[in-house]
């Protein structure tokens, strides 16, 4: 016979489901618009319990979040996004994949050199990139940017807004479609490091490793299993099954593909701001909803980890 207590969903368990989070967040530090601290109040607004501050290849913004996240009573995620380039099988061309990084340590010193890298690495593709828009006959300089961005680390997503405000193309997205979208006249490629790497660093700053909106790669389940395959080889804690894009029928595959290869979900709506304005902080395209009790499994393997330390 089963006890009494198996039959009823304990009333903090009902609590925890009812909070909602966002663990897949942008501010002004990468390529969102909205500052760190806005990006707290704006989570506060939304109603949300917590949100994972997850910026691209930065974790400059989670101490200027903190002091507004601790006023608002908003639990605050340390977290990353790294861009990194995954060596598809049997081809010569790479593929974007992204690998965010949840309670990480800020202070790491083997991440904050990297990130170092990676900053100068963007700032001399920023220019290169400026540069051969100027060539096709815009109006912009590094100097412009810088002004029109401040505290912010510039990418391609600022340099299109710029262009769009100051009246020079009709749209943001076009801007990527026509000169610096991949491959286009004006885009100038990137240093990044491989999906293995990014799971490595992210674990030795303490983090837990989660494979982002693994369908917005358009591999085949087969590759798409390989990229898993590869991923768990660094110990992959994790994949985002729970995202803005995604249909229920997309949710429920990703959640069947952790269960297959014993990885914890994660959720997020990947809120850039106006950059992204279709997209809302912990709704998504509104009908986004990460429970609580992804966030409390996930902070249980990164105390696993911790102790293994």
């Amino acid at each position: 016979m089963l006890k009494m207590d198996r039959l009823f969903i304990r009333k903090d368990e009902i609590i925890m489901n009812q909070r909602l989070i966002d663990l897949h967040v942008h501010s002004t530090k990468s390529d969102g618009t909205l500052t760190p601290q806005e990006v707290v109040c704006a989570a506060s607004t939304a109603g949300l319990s917590a949100i994972a501050l997850t910026d691209h290849d930065t974790v400059s913004g989670v101490a200027d979040a903190a002091g507004t996240a601790a006023a608002l009573g908003i639990e605050l995620v340390p977290g990353i996004e790294f861009s990194t380039e995954y060596a598809l099988s049997g081809s010569s061309e790479g593929k974007e994949v992204h690998i965010v990084g949840l309670f990480i340590d800020p202070d790491n010193p083997l991440l904050l050199e990297k990130t170092n890298e990676f900053r100068e690495c963007r700032n001399g593709r920023n220019a290169k990139m400026v540069a051969a828009l100027q060539k096709e006959g815009f109006s912009i300089t590094m100097d412009e940017l810088i002004a029109a961005n401040p505290d912010s680390i510039i990418t391609r997503a600022n340099i299109a807004r710029f262009l769009y405000e100051t009246g020079q193309v009709k749209s943001v997205q076009k801007v990527f479609e026509k000169y610096i979208g991949d491959g286009c006249r004006c885009f100038i490629g990137r240093f990044k490091v491989s999906p293995l790497e990014a799971v490595e660093l992210i674990h030795a700053a303490g983090g837990v490793a989660i494979l982002a909106h693994p369908l917005l790669y358009h591999l085949k389940p087969a590759a798409l299993q390989q990229l898993i395959d590869t991923l768990k080889q660094a110990r992959l804690d994790g994949i985002e099954a729970v995202y803005s894009t995604h249909s229920a029928a997309d949710e429920q595959y990703v959640k069947n593909l952790a269960g297959k290869n014993g990885l914890l979900i994660s959720g997020g709506s990947d809120f850039h701001g106006e950059n992204k304005p279709s997209i809302r902080l912990g709704s998504g395209h509104g009908n986004l909803r990460v429970p609580y009790e992804i966030l409390a499994d996930l902070r249980k393997r990164h105390e696993a980890l911790t102790r293994k330390v």
